[in-house]
């Protein structure tokens, strides 16, 4: 049997546009893209099984007649899995659009803010040093209001009693 191109051209082409449809903001092409990525896989599997051959039943053929089941077993793990992850897809893009009324991701301003700015590693960075805006949202001078008798505290005060029952 002589190999053929168009099967390995076809499964370049699904992950080509696999990848192309997931690199957008788009939740529905997002879902499209996975898909079309699903679907290569199990092509690529599935020539990657070599020629068909009988069923593997003992009694059935010979041993070298014999088509390997295993690559089968993999398109149906692989089919389960694109459906439950599409199906995953499907209910973010669902929800995605009854909270917001449009299933495109849009842009993080915190994402921005943190990628501006300057390359520190986690452990280097000191809360007091941060322009207060920059600090995080339980960091110790973002209780205080402004006066320096008024601080917000986190305890408190019960009632005598109310802890012991």
């Amino acid at each position: 049997m002589t190999p053929t191109i168009v099967l390995p051209v076809i499964i370049g082409g699904l992950y080509a546009a696999g990848v192309y449809l997931l690199l957008d903001r788009s939740l529905t092409r997002v879902l499209l893209g996975f898909i079309l990525m699903g679907n290569a896989t199990n092509l690529l599997i599935l020539s990657a099984g070599g020629a068909a051959g009988l069923a593997p039943l003992l009694g059935y053929s010979d041993p070298e007649q014999m088509t390997d089941p295993l690559p089968q077993a993999l398109i149906l793990t692989a089919i389960v899995i694109t459906f439950g992850v599409s199906a995953f897809v499907l209910a973010m893009i669902h929800r995605s659009w009854r909270l917001v009324r449009q299933e495109v991701v849009g842009t993080d301003e915190e994402d921005r803010r943190v990628a501006a700015r300057a390359g520190t590693d986690a452990d280097e960075l000191d809360p007091d040093d941060l322009a207060p805006e920059d600090r995080i949202a339980g960091h110790a001078d973002s209780l205080h209001t402004g006066d320096e008798d008024d601080v917000l505290a986190d305890d408190v005060d019960l009632p005598a009693g109310a802890g012991s029952r």
